[in-house]
């Protein structure tokens, strides 16, 4: 088993830190050398994770400002691995002092007590969304080179509570998602979602939801049968992140609701003399690989468990105790987790993009040495041909 503190094979990386230490940091790996890669980008995806952005996100004062500590030398890359460190600017451990003996519901303070013997209750140390910061980062890199090869990723809040935008995978666009700030990708819906959040807010309590990502120009030929499936390592990656609790792809849990003949996406070759689907009820995967139309994903985001509303729970003496967290959360942390999905998502394509043009690669090799072997194999039948002649010749002469 791979450290668990890293992800991806071919593109990789390792994070490091918790919320209240001093930084958090990733290390990335097995990026060639020469490849432009904009760091203003990178910032740009790390403002949309921060903290403090709005009424619906928690008003901690994280400026979120990538470090670049090596493998980035006058915006190339360098062909060794890449530091990003982001220092932890606004804690407030005395938030949490009250709590420290309390097993919070919905924390992971009990189960890494259970694992590990310690927890660092200040903010949730290593368990903290704050770690998803460096997945952003990491993330902002793989979507840059995805971009190269003509594949976008979008991420956005299609339900909050009850809620939910209708709105197509096909009509979504960036501007419209960015311009309000739950990230759905129509205005309808957000202001909807805006007043959910704050009624729950208001209440001392938090809102769950669902947010969608959609990957467009994705090639066909992606994911590794039988155990590193795309859609099996998308499912992997996405789950990953702390607040996540259902994963579905394409028409995911509703195809329950639908015959085969009904389920099924049938071909049909286009102008191009591709072949594609009249539907995509699969979501852009089939048997574990990509098919060329658009991968669609959609993940339950959790209420956030930090909230002001007092609820009975157990100490750690075994006690029953009133709870409430006191400090500065998420009331919705959907228009937060956007820019972490859109991450996992793209670190997941780009590993696999690598490792089908190392197959490509290899194809390609095994044709040039099948040609060089087809010349050989001339040469040595003319050679042959060649010192035949030549004794015709010579007994000609004699």
């Amino acid at each position: 088993m791979n450290s668990p503190n890293s992800f991806g094979n071919a593109y990789s990386f390792m994070t490091f830190g918790e919320s209240h230490g001093a930084y958090i940091g990733v290390v990335l790996d097995g990026i060639k050398p020469g490849l432009p890669i904009d760091t203003d980008a990178i910032q740009h995806d790390l403002n949309r994770r921060k903290p403090g952005q709005s009424s619906v996100t928690t008003p901690r004062n994280e400026p979120d400002q990538a470090q670049i500590v090596s493998g980035i030398y006058n915006g190339k890359t360098t062909g060794t691995p890449i530091c990003i460190l982001i220092k932890n600017q606004d804690q407030r451990s005395h938030d949490y002092g009250d709590i420290a003996e309390i097993l919070r519901p919905g924390h992971a303070s009990h189960t890494y007590l259970q694992k590990y013997g310690v927890f660092d209750y200040r903010g949730g140390g290593r368990a903290s969304g704050r770690e998803t910061a460096l997945r952003v980062a990491a993330g902002a890199i793989a979507k840059q080179l995805l971009a190269q090869r003509g594949v976008s990723v979008i991420g956005f809040t299609r339900q909050v509570g009850n809620v939910q935008s209708d709105v197509s995978t096909d009509n979504v666009n960036v501007s419209a998602i960015e311009g309000n700030i739950v990230r759905a990708p129509d205005a309808a819906s957000a202001e909807k979602m805006i007043a959910v959040i704050h009624a729950a807010q208001a209440d001392g309590d938090s809102v769950g939801g669902v947010v969608e990502v959609v990957v467009k120009g994705c090639p066909a030929g992606l994911g590794e049968p039988i155990y590193h499936k795309l859609d099996a390592d998308l499912a992997h990656a996405l789950m990953t992140l702390g607040a996540i609790k259902g994963f579905e792809i394409g028409n995911g849990f509703d195809s329950v609701l639908l015959r085969g003949s009904e389920n099924n996406d049938p071909y049909y070759k286009d102008e191009h003399g591709n072949f594609r689907t009249t539907t995509n009820k699969a979501g852009g995967v089939v048997g574990g690989i990509s098919n060329g139309e658009d991968i669609v994903v959609r993940i339950a985001v959790k209420p956030a468990s930090s909230i002001t509303k007092a609820v009975q729970t157990a100490n750690r003496s075994g006690e029953m105790v009133d709870f409430k967290v006191e400090g500065r959360h998420d009331p919705c942390i959907c228009p937060r987790v956007v820019p972490v999905a859109e991450a996992m998502v793209a670190l997941v394509l780009l590993d696999h993009v690598l490792l089908q043009e190392r197959i490509a690669a290899t194809s390609a090799a095994e044709q040039v040495q099948q040609k060089l072997a087809t010349i050989d194999a001339e040469m040595q039948l003319l050679a042959m041909q060649k010192k035949l002649y030549e004794d015709e010749l010579s007994a000609l002469q004699q």
